[in-house]
């Protein structure tokens, strides 16, 4: 996975004026777990990708940086 996902991750949790706690529920994951993704440092597995895609209305390509909206 590419270092998109980080960054896409945390520019969509900001646009939408969310912490990290916040998500963190909304997706049924640790708020620990959002940082790690975030920086980079662990990657999702496919159900969190699947969460976020859906939480976000995005599609899990965006995601993971292979392509836009």
């Amino acid at each position: 996975m590419s270092n998109k996902f980080g960054e896409n991750l945390k520019e969509l949790r900001l646009e939408r004026n969310l912490g990290q706690v916040e998500l963190a529920k909304a997706i049924s994951v640790s708020k620990g777990i959002i940082s790690l993704w975030e920086n980079n440092q662990r990657e999702p597995t496919l159900s969190s990708l699947l969460a976020l895609a859906e939480y976000f209305n995005v599609s899990i390509d965006f995601l993971v940086g292979r392509n836009n909206y």
